[in-house]
């Protein structure tokens, strides 16, 4: 402590605050308010010395070497937190600032520190420029108030409310200062009358008891005026007791004698013992009408329940049970404050506690800065396209990029607390299937879904549309009948009619997408318009035929690679450019592209024959194709990388790399999936393959094994 004590001093020397004063008594002011909640030595240290990395460029490895790892990391979580700036004054994002400082501080003792820092900034509020009260004041009020009331401190949420409303609203704050002293000196009687009727009651029963008055916070009457638009005369609840009892079955008791004593309000009671407030308070409550039918409310609660009651979180190194299975330290708070009390039972090392008091108080969050400072929660192992698809779906499909914190980074990346993300978006960009493989929120996934489904729904309609419109030729029939043409009137209708479709879209998805076959709807589209009076041309019928017996199929479909979800490259035999393939309309998969030898397709070609279309590859192919190499190796040091870097050499990018599961021997098969060209380049793969050292044979193979 007092080496801490001497480095900060040595850090701040010639600092000093907006009173004139040295800078060095602020960090003493907020250890010292540590010291009053019985935090550990490091946490005091830490308390001195949190201004030490923002404001005098100390390193955090210094303070590692100087003082531990975890001093420094309590002082790295509070120069964090002070990094954060909060610039919106909406409601929500208050709410979302709040969870997200409680998530940045994975160790309790960073928010009580933080909490220290503020109550002293607030009591000295008065030196600083009076151009900045509101500001300082309304966070407060918004942000750390809350985060008090929330870990239990009750006495510091009081504080800050008050200090802030004091800056905030200074006339305010006056007025109502006069007014509630001038009711404290006509009531005075009346509650020493209360005060001893109570006492006198009590000593009937021979209930040892402790009862304290207690008067509503300024801020508290203030905001009750404000919210319920009341006079100063009609707010009743003013004045209050507070009744401590020894055991919690006394609670109950004392609640009997009480309303003996005088008539409660109905609908003013709670009891928050059974049902504990989020933050681990406990108390009975209820409102009588005493002495003059003046309101007066009574708080009924055991010793340990004061202590969680005014300290919260720090009650549980205040306040140590005595009796660890006792009803009493079982309703002590909620959750997750009985677990630190669980583990202080457990273990009276006070390292090993502050160890285990490392808590996520959000677990199941993240919370993280648009470029504009707005805040946006994620769950936890949310990505980039995750947040993109929160901002907007639009922004979302047309993700390209992201920064993270001003970095370039994949769109891969899990998001953390404090993050400032900015993503890179272009018209040309679509979602890519392989996101759906990191995404984590629902609505990414359905977002990505639905814009795939809908890509390969509007792809698969136009290799319809060319399929029926090829199917059509072959009937002698050059185009589509128009749909509003009056000399045929209802050709599509009658053809729907006949196919069961809902609309001529959905009749040529199904055709697209292989659900029926082209011939048979161009052939009854065909007898429908010689019904209404168009005679097939002759000439285009003579054509297609002579096309039909030259190359065994109708006019064929031309594959580039651009095609996204209509045309599937089978994986069986992965044909690549140069090889002779053909096109299967599997029921509801669209067009799969097979090679013409693939032993999958033979059999499909038995069974379905009808179902096969011509396909062929056009002179310049859009992408590279996935195919197999097989390469036998002898095996020894380094023979992957050799084999890797002539892949690499020869421009062939590896996909997949499958070594087998059996146990090395002298020689091993590799198999490898690469990206080639067309049939020349993979040829020169294999040429330059089977020039490397250590490769005995290297083949071209497919996904079967062969």
């Amino acid at each position: 402590m007092r080496q801490a004590y001497r480095f900060a001093d040595e850090a701040h020397l010639g600092q000093l605050r907006n009173s004139g004063e040295p800078y060095i008594t602020h960090p003493i002011a907020v250890a010292a308010q540590c010291a009053e909640w019985k935090l550990d030595a490091q946490a005091l240290m830490a308390a001195l010395m949190h201004d030490a990395l923002e404001d005098c460029g100390i390193s955090k490895s210094e303070l590692i070497e100087r003082f531990g790892s975890p001093v420094a990391e309590l002082v790295d979580g509070l120069t964090k937190l002070d990094k954060l700036q909060f610039d919106t004054r909406e409601e929500s994002q208050a709410e979302s600032f709040r969870k997200m400082l409680l998530a940045m501080a994975r160790d309790v003792r960073v928010i009580l520190i933080k909490l220290a820092d503020r109550s002293h900034n607030m009591r000295t509020l008065a030196d600083v420029p009076r151009s900045k009260w509101a500001r300082i004041a309304s966070e407060t009020l918004e942000i750390y108030a809350p985060i008090a009331y929330r870990l239990g401190l009750n006495q510091t949420y009081r504080e800050l409310q008050e200090l802030s409303f004091q800056h905030l609203r200074p006339w305010r704050h006056a007025v109502l200062i006069k007014a509630l002293e001038r009711a404290r000196s006509r009531r005075r009687d009346l509650i020493g009358k209360v005060q001893r009727e109570v006492e006198t009651a009590f000593q009937g029963t021979g209930m040892p008891v402790r009862i304290a008055g207690r008067e509503k916070t300024l801020y508290s009457i203030y905001r009750k005026m404000d919210e319920k638009h009341l006079s100063f005369a009609q707010i009743t609840d003013m004045y209050g007791f507070r009744i401590i009892v020894p055991a919690l079955a006394d609670c109950y008791t004392a609640l009997g004698t009480l309303h003996q004593l005088y008539k409660p309000v109905p609908g003013r009671f709670k009891d928050h013992i059974a049902i504990p407030k989020v933050n681990g308070y406990q108390s009975l409550h209820t409102t009588l009408v005493g002495p003059s039918g003046v309101n007066v409310e009574f708080q009924i609660r055991t010793e340990a329940m004061h202590i969680v009651a005014e300290s919260g979180v720090a009650a549980h190194w205040l306040y140590k049970a005595n009796e660890p299975d006792s009803p009493m330290t079982a309703r002590l708070g909620a959750q997750w404050l009985q677990s630190l009390l669980d583990i202080q039972n457990e273990t009276r090392d006070a390292a090993e506690f502050w160890d285990h008091v490392k808590v996520d108080l959000f677990p199941e969050a993240v919370y993280v800065f648009t470029p504009k400072s707005k805040i946006i929660s994620m769950p936890r192992g949310a990505t980039v396209v995750d947040f993109a698809y929160a901002i907007h779906s639009d922004i979302g499909d047309r993700t390209m990029a992201a920064r993270i914190n001003g970095e370039q980074v994949p769109l891969r990346t899990e998001l953390k607390n404090g993050d400032v993300v900015e993503v890179v978006t272009s018209t040309v960009s679509a979602p890519n299937p392989a996101w759906l493989s990191f995404v984590r929120t629902g609505r990414a996934r359905s977002k990505i879904r639905h814009h795939l489904k809908t890509l390969a729904h509007a792809e698969s309609e136009g290799l319809g549309e060319k399929l029926l419109l090829q199917a059509l030729r072959a009937e002698g029939i050059e185009r589509f009948p128009a749909d509003d043409d009056g000399a045929r009137p209802g050709i599509w209708d009658k053809l729907l009619r006949f196919t069961g479709s809902r609309s001529r879209s959905d009749l040529l998805l199904d055709i697209g997408l292989g659900k029926r076959i082209a011939g048979i709807v161009a052939k009854r589209m065909a007898s429908l318009l010689t019904e209404s009076g168009q005679k097939p041309d002759a000439v285009l019928l003579s054509q297609e035929r002579f096309i039909l017996q030259e190359s065994g199929s109708h006019a064929p479909v031309i594959v580039d690679g651009s095609e996204n979800a209509s045309v599937h490259y089978a994986t069986c035999c992965r044909p690549i450019p140069g090889d002779t393939i053909v096109g299967y309309l599997g029921r509801g998969e669209g067009l799969v592209v097979h090679a013409a030898d693939c032993a999958v397709a033979r059999k499909l070609h038995h069974k379905d024959r009808e179902r096969f279309i011509g396909v062929e590859w056009t002179d310049d192919p859009m992408r590279p194709f996935e195919t197999t190499v097989v390469v036998t190796v002898s095996n020894g040091k380094g023979v992957l990388a050799r084999v890797a870097s002539a892949l690499a050499s020869s421009e062939a990018d590896i996909t997949h790399i499958d070594m087998g599961q059996e146990a090395a021997q002298e020689t091993t098969d590799l198999r490898f999936i690469i990206a080639v060209r067309d049939r020349m380049h993979l040829a020169d793969v294999l040429r330059t393959l089977k020039r490397t050292s250590s490769v005995l044979r290297a083949r071209r193979g497919n996904a079967s094994g062969d």
